[in-house]
């Protein structure tokens, strides 16, 4: 049953405010942290050091600005977009004004910006539930959702695109074959779909077989691991609604193709002259590398994909891919991080808060999917040992 609270109603909903356990001092640095931190400074170190930054900034003071400008728009208007798939996602749960989803997705960017291990994804659900009637299981599923269609939709467009007519074949390292790295996504992406059927239609046995599986990892890995899958089946009745399975994988091709051509204005900003279907690529490979550990905002790791994709593979002057991995990964980054500080103001989140969201969200989850009765393969899932 849908719940609904209207902007500026009843003051801020306190999620896990039932919990009578003693709260954590959450530490911001932790070892994922740490890790995700060392990877970046390395990851700027091989990138930058065949290039002076001296003829790096000088292609950034060349950039047309009109071209900069329209690619940050582009880069900041998919936010709206990712707002209104959103609603999609969320609607067996509840009905979510647009400002608020609009608020929670800029504060949680906004967190990943500035904060290191990705807290900005639980900051994201965990400020969804403060402001709105959602119970913040259901927010966290939503996000597992959202994600498991970016990776679909960026795998599925890099493939595309790299089966474009005059696509680069070999990269110039090693002779390695994007194609037929495109081909193994797609081959992935056969396999991912065959498994979300067995999840969607299997729930409980899934969570069964994990747990059994994952009972040998040291539980830093196992809880994330099997809290994300528990709390992605409590979201799949939208799954199992053609309505809003159409509906969220409309939004998420326009949402990319979107994000596509904001690439591409970033192309003309630093004068290269390169297909749209390039655009579509490198967005593609920029999403699938900053999928992996890396400091707050993804520095080094976006610029190191950039110059991969535009200089190794395309044959751009190594300067004007480095100066396009800096300028346009600050066109999105500012406007995004401005914008999710003000929507933090706004909504009164504290700091204390951003530090503890993380078990605030894994607590709900496991509170929520921890049932004294296991349900029916169409329930939710089992009991967590």
């Amino acid at each position: 049953m849908k719940t609904t609270q209207s902007e500026g109603a009843s003051g801020p909903r306190r999620p896990g405010a039932g919990r009578q356990t003693a709260p954590r001092r959450k530490r911001l640095l932790d070892w994922r942290a740490v890790v995700g931190i060392v990877i970046s400074i390395a990851a700027l170190y091989f990138t930058f050091r065949r290039m002076p930054f001296a003829e790096v900034a000088s292609r950034l003071r060349e950039a047309d600005m009109v071209m900069l400008l329209l690619a940050a728009a582009g880069a900041t208007g998919v936010f709206w977009i990712r707002a209104w798939r959103w609603r999609a996602i969320l609607e067996p749960f509840a009905e979510v004004s647009f400002r608020s989803r609009f608020a929670s997705i800029m504060i949680g960017f906004m967190g990943n910006n500035l904060l290191p291990a990705r807290i900005g994804e639980f900051m994201r659900a965990y400020s969804l539930s403060r402001t709105e009637s959602v119970p913040i299981v259901s927010s966290f599923a939503s996000l597992v959702i959202e994600r498991l269609f970016d990776a679909v939709l960026v795998i599925t467009l890099l493939f595309l695109a790299a089966s474009v007519p005059g696509h680069p074949d070999v990269a110039r390292f090693d002779g390695f074959s994007m194609t037929g790295a495109a081909r193994g996504a797609a081959i992935f992406v056969g396999v991912l779909i065959v498994i979300l059927a067995g999840l969607v239609l299997f729930p409980h046995r899934s969570v069964r077989g994990l747990e059994r599986i994952a009972a040998f990892l040291p539980r830093s890995f196992r809880r994330p691991l099997v809290d994300g899958l528990e709390a992605f089946l409590s979201g799949v009745a939208m799954l199992r609604n053609p309505r809003l399975l159409l509906r969220t994988t409309w939004w998420s091709i326009v949402l990319w193709v979107f994000n596509g051509v904001g690439c591409w204005f970033a192309f003309r900003a630093f004068g290269m002259d390169l297909p749209f279907s390039a655009a579509i690529f490198l967005q593609s490979a920029i999403a699938l590398a900053v999928s992996i550990p890396s400091g707050p905002g993804f520095f080094g790791i976006f610029q190191g994909a950039a110059t991969l994709v535009l200089h190794d593979m395309w044959g751009m002057p190594l300067d004007s891919a480095l100066a396009f991995g800096i300028g346009f990964h600050l066109a999105g980054f500012i406007p995004v991080t401005v914008i999710g500080l003000y929507y933090a103001w706004r909504t009164g989140l504290s700091l204390g808060e951003v530090r503890r969201s993380e078990d605030v969200v894994e607590e709900a989850v496991e509170e929520a999917l921890d049932l004294d009765d296991p349900p029916d393969e169409s329930g939710p899932h089992p009991r967590r040992s």
